[in-house]
């Protein structure tokens, strides 16, 4: 479960967060949805660490991630736009990763570089790989130890249809083995196949919180990119 309390986080005059509260439970897939710029990045990579709030607290399974990077053990995330070492290959970055985490739960890389067909790839440099091939390979390093708890940010963008199905079953398992699933994505179908919760942001603040079936309810419609437009006609930054 994640827990977040008042988060606050602005950069100089920008408030990116404003006093974000929500509890993401166990064994569910939660969905951040909202437009550019509306603090979702933000507020996942403050989760992870790699963002200090300002004020405001987050607990990931009972244990609070602001300032200890430990907490990091159970957490897998993959970012949008990852910026890895652009000389190693996709096998260097597993062995590091695999090097740094020394976990003791077993290592499904394997399982997953068969999953996302990436073996024809393993061993070129990452400067030499596609947008997608990328994607791929942080697919790979978010999920090789299991996570309990697991932040994708855009996780199938740029990958093939194929490939894309194989990753929604997988955040499928992960999610029916009790894990903690949060994502983000511009593809509405794919949140409303794959999400059980959907937080909405608008400039920082949570704009809605509930599940899908409450927003299609609350919205009067069946197709959930019609519903979300709906949200975003109606909130003009309040929060409801």
């Amino acid at each position: 479960m994640i827990r977040i309390d008042h988060l606050h986080k602005s950069f100089r005059a920008l408030h990116v967060l404003q006093g974000v509260s929500v509890v993401l439970p166990t064994g569910s897939v939660t969905a951040i949805i909202g437009p550019n710029g509306s603090g979702k990045t933000t507020l996942m990579k403050s989760i992870v660490g790699l963002v200090q709030p300002d004020r405001g607290t987050i607990a990931v399974d009972g244990v609070s991630t602001i300032n200890n990077p430990e907490s990091r053990a159970t957490i897998g995330y993959m970012s949008q736009v990852a910026h890895y070492p652009e000389n190693l290959t996709p096998r260097d970055l597993v062995n590091m990763v695999r090097g740094v985490r020394m976990s003791r739960v077993p290592d499904i890389s394997d399982e997953l570089i068969e999953d996302v067909q990436l073996h024809g790839h393993m061993d070129k440099p990452m400067r030499a790989l596609s947008g997608g091939t990328r994607q791929k390979v942080g697919s790979v390093l978010a999920l090789m130890f299991q996570p309990t708890t697991l932040l994708l940010d855009e996780p199938t963008a740029g990958l093939d249809p194929v490939v894309t199905e194989r990753l929604k079953e997988r955040i499928i398992k992960v999610r029916d083995a009790g894990s903690t699933v949060l994502i983000t994505s511009h593809v509405l179908s794919e949140i409303q196949e794959l999400a059980d919760r959907i937080i909405y942001l608008h400039e920082g603040r949570v704009i809605f919180d509930g599940m899908v079936n409450e927003l299609l309810e609350r919205t009067g419609h069946d197709v959930l990119s019609r519903a979300v437009a709906t949200i975003m006609m109606q909130s003009n930054g309040g929060v409801q």
